[in-house]
């Protein structure tokens, strides 16, 4: 199924569940009620789920920014646009290694901005 496909039936699901009540949400798949959420000053974010990213490059620059995009795609296909924002997230870790290129791994709670 593509990306398009799977969103449309979280769409569809949430409507169903009556969790699509977003006004400004319009692309959120639904998915995110699944977890508790907390309010992080004018944020709100997952209360203890993490998601995590993973990237290589040939400086630590690139690896970080492989990882960070890694996190921020599936954040954003599995919850929507919203979500996928890193520099909105909490709660963030990121451990990077050399052994010839670089590789880091990151792990950080999703928020959005309302």
């Amino acid at each position: 199924m593509t990306k398009q496909g799977v969103s449309r039936c979280a769409a569809v699901l949430g409507i169903l569940l009556g969790t699509m009540g977003f006004a400004h949400a319009d692309d959120e798949t639904g998915v995110a009620v699944i977890h508790t959420w907390v309010k992080v000053g004018r944020k709100t974010c997952m209360a203890d789920h993490y998601h995590s990213g993973n990237g290589d490059g040939a400086t630590r620059l690139l690896a970080t920014r492989h990882a960070i995009q890694s996190w921020a795609d599936f954040t954003a296909w599995e919850y929507g646009s919203s979500w996928g924002h890193y520099w909105l997230a909490i709660s963030k870790k990121m451990t990077c290694e050399r052994t010839g290129s670089w590789s880091c791994f990151l792990e950080a709670r999703p928020c959005r901005r309302y």
